[in-house]
């Protein structure tokens, strides 16, 4: 459990700063002025962000609520759980801002191409590796 809520402090701070971040972009000059696309686009990028954070404090809350209970066990299973529902949001919240960059500084076109290879990649780093290194050790 210790390892786990160690993680989830390395991915929380970017998690909340993403969140805050995109909590003020409505309220910025010129955010009037983007397509419904975009719109559509930040909105789903703002829902998976807050979705992301709820699910990656979870596992601290349970640990709060329930630290002096037993069946620890699958209470980290759960947090585990947690957790990786939380990286798997956060993948669609972070290619969202890439979109939403991208698109308004260049074009859609380049805006779908890097938000398909930063999918890519995260899904490569986050979830393909791990997997392998799992399935190598059984």
């Amino acid at each position: 459990m210790i390892e786990l809520l160690q993680e989830l402090r390395v991915v929380l701070p970017g998690v909340q700063v993403l969140f805050a971040f995109l909590l003020t972009v409505p309220f910025a000059e010129g955010f009037d002025e983007v397509g419904p696309l975009q719109q559509k686009i930040f909105f789903g990028t703002l829902i998976c962000t807050a979705l992301s954070a709820g699910l990656l404090i979870a596992p601290s809350a349970h640990h709060g609520i329930l630290w002096h209970k037993q069946a620890r066990e699958p209470r980290l299973q759960a947090a585990n759980r947690l957790a990786i529902a939380g990286m798997v949001l956060l993948v669609p919240a972070m290619v969202g801002v890439v979109f939403m960059v991208t698109d308004i500084i260049f074009d859609s076109v380049l805006a779908a191409l890097a938000t398909t290879a930063v999918s890519a990649f995260f899904v490569y780093v986050w979830f393909v590796l791990p997997l392998r290194y799992r399935s190598d050790r059984h």
